[in-house]
């Protein structure tokens, strides 16, 4: 668990969500529908946003036209799933079609969903079921979320609690953790967009210095069919010397097909913590990946 004053600090780093104008339409992270209790001439409008991935999974084979497909940055197809990056130019409130064709023969469907974009968020999955689910599923469903609900309000006050043990922004220039020079920050892409042992891609990320401490948040997108969590993670220079103190932080799995942030800390002085270094993340399962290159203000 981190200590107080490591948690104030990833709170300064994220900083304050930049406010955007609202949007007509409710931006879910997961958005489920199920064709038997729509109409057909419904409109089903999906949340997309350029620099981020949104995913469709079926549960039945599907196959899909997609509008100005050679606009989107990429396109991963599966035989029931489809997930993509819009295009870099795509404007707030422009529409493009996705259609998806359902069987085959007199049987076949043809599903259509209108994907428009935001600014900044986005719908990362789409759970499409053709046929009405048991209702056995739905209740345990409506149970999950209410059991992840409690969990995160616990976590929150918990968090809330040691933020004000820890004595605010004044503790952190007490202890030297932040001096006139403030929080540094960089950013930091891949120059090559590859996976890593087949199941994560490193998208891009932030890179912060302090007076005691580096650290990054790096964003992650996971070609798995399970969901990735970080066990661990080490941060090494350009002659193979891992720096010390590692603090790992993620707020929540990255979903199957889906993307996901990680925040990692360690302890370094202005003299440390330069040139080109080494992030190795891994989980569990020792799924992983190496991200190369990174650099620090």
């Amino acid at each position: 668990m981190p200590s107080p004053s490591s948690l104030l600090l990833l709170v300064l780093l994220r900083g304050a969500p930049a406010m955007q104008p609202p949007t007509p339409t409710a931006c879910e992270d997961l958005q489920r529908i199920e064709l038997a209790l729509v109409p057909a001439a419904t409109a089903r409008e999906i949340c997309v946003s350029p620099g981020l991935m949104t995913g469709f999974l079926f549960d039945t084979p599907v196959e899909w036209e997609l509008q100005d497909e050679a606009r989107f940055v990429e396109v991963l197809r599966g035989r029931t799933g489809i997930s993509f990056m819009p295009p870099r130019d795509m404007a707030p409130g422009e529409r493009l079609r996705l259609t998806a064709r359902l069987g085959g023969g007199r049987t076949q469907e043809i599903v259509t969903f209108t994907l428009v974009a935001h600014l900044g968020v986005a719908t990362h999955q789409v759970e499409v079921y053709r046929d009405q689910r048991p209702r056995e599923a739905l209740q345990n469903e409506v149970l999950q979320e209410r059991a992840k609900s409690q969990r995160l309000r616990e976590e929150l006050q918990q968090v809330r609690v040691q933020l004000e043990r820890s004595g605010g922004l004044r503790e952190l220039i007490a202890n030297k953790t932040v001096s006139t020079k403030g929080v540094q920050t960089r950013e930091f892409r891949p120059k090559v967009l590859e996976p890593s042992e087949g199941t994560l891609v490193f998208r891009g990320g932030v890179s912060y210095r302090t007076d005691r401490s580096v650290a990054a948040e790096v964003l992650l997108r996971s070609t798995s069919l399970e969901p990735w969590t970080a066990a661990g993670a080490s941060l090494m220079d350009a002659h193979g010397k891992e720096l010390r103190g590692m603090k790992l932080r993620q707020e929540e799995p990255i979903p199957p097909n889906g993307s996901g942030s990680v925040i990692v800390e360690v302890d370094a002085t202005a003299q440390e913590a330069h040139g080109e270094l080494t992030l190795k993340l891994w989980s569990e399962d020792s799924r992983g990946i190496t991200i190369p290159e990174m650099t620090f203000p």
